[in-house]
């Protein structure tokens, strides 16, 4: 997630609006003061303090390095920011960020991720039989995202949810695991998924279940849409 993705400020279809507008072209730079590694092969081959972060419409977020200190690696010049270049996510094995392994993309420094104990009513049925009706849940602000509520297990009808093989990863809430609905001869693949480690700011959530609306019927007491 960044500034230009879903509905964030740069994206285009914010969730706000600027007066006067930006212009479509618009891209934000900025020093990003952490400390960045790369490993391939098992061995660093990019240790910096130099970072700066690039934030640009139709592109994912990236990092500009210095260009005196990516050595042999591939890179392309940014030219927003002259004497820094772009290092292609995969020309490496791993990237670290102050420690912290990375996947996919670097953290966004404005992404943030709010977990609120709610009395908000969540119902979720698949083949006419209720898998959630509760008002025990927990809403989940996430910037850019439509708020979603997460439920504890205890009010989850588990005994017909099986694993599933899929998996996916968010920088800010860790690795999911993927659940499949079976009530009689029905099975619905990947209705929820959970969190069952994520990192410090997500662990109110740990755990806890959240339903695909497009896979079971799902009536979510949410706030309503600015628009």
């Amino acid at each position: 997630m960044t500034l230009v993705a879903a509905r964030g400020p740069l994206s285009n279809d914010p969730a706000g609006w600027f007066t006067p507008p930006l212009p479509d072209d618009v891209v934000f730079v900025e020093p990003h003061p952490r400390r960045v590694q790369a490993l391939r092969g098992g061995r660093t081959v990019l240790d910096t303090e130099r970072a700066l972060m690039v934030h640009r419409r139709d592109h994912p977020l990236s990092y500009a390095f210095p260009v005196d200190e990516v050595g042999d690696l591939p890179s392309e010049p940014v030219v927003e920011a002259p004497g820094y270049v772009r290092v292609p996510w995969d020309a490496v094995d791993t990237w670290l960020e102050e420690g912290r392994t990375l996947v996919h993309y670097p953290p966004n420094p404005y992404h943030r991720v709010d977990c609120r104990p709610t009395h908000r009513a969540l119902r979720v049925t698949v083949a006419g039989q209720a898998l959630v009706d509760t008002a025990e849940t927990v809403i989940v602000f996430e910037t850019s995202l439509e708020p979603r509520l997460y439920v504890d297990p205890s009010h989850v009808r588990t005994d017909l949810l099986r694993p599933s093989p899929t998996t996916s990863y968010c920088n800010y809430k860790g690795y999911a695991s993927y659940w499949s609905a079976v009530v009689g001869d029905t099975v619905v693949e990947d209705v929820a998924w959970s969190y069952p480690d994520p990192p410090p700011e997500t662990l109110p959530i740990a755990g806890f279940f959240s339903f695909d609306p497009a896979r079971a019927a799902v009536l979510a007491e949410l706030p309503s849409p600015d628009r």
